[in-house]
């Protein structure tokens, strides 16, 4: 009964971690589209721009979730980031009907998503 309630609270955790690294995507996203209309921003800034979001996201929530853990850090900040990833692509899935609405680089993304959330593991 004890590890079912534990490992009911890690998954409600990571709900959390993910919903906070969303928010955090929105706000810069939205900032991002404030700076592309005042500024009129080329696409190759742009397409840098989410990329950089999607580190900042994956690395906040690895570092929540690695000093929320304690041990083995690395690993949960790389599990929120693969998580960020997966919630990414399925929603570009959803709306785009095909992978490319994140990125033309699927593995590119993934790997910086899994590290970034790694490296915030290691520092959390």
């Amino acid at each position: 009964m004890k590890a079912s309630l534990k490992n009911h609270s890690h998954v409600v955790f990571y709900l959390k971690c993910l919903l906070f690294s969303y928010i955090l995507t929105v706000g810069l996203l939205l900032f991002l589209a404030l700076f592309l209309y005042r500024f009129g921003l080329s696409e190759k800034i742009v397409s840098l721009a989410i990329t950089l979001i999607y580190i900042a996201a994956s690395f906040c929530a690895g570092f929540i979730a690695g000093r929320r853990m304690g041990v083995r850090k690395f690993m949960w900040g790389m599990l929120a980031g693969v998580l960020y990833f997966t919630i990414l692509l399925c929603v570009s899935l959803v709306i785009d009907h095909g992978a490319a609405g994140i990125s033309g680089n699927l593995v590119t993304i993934f790997l910086i998503c899994a590290g970034s959330g790694t490296l915030g593991g290691m520092l959390g």
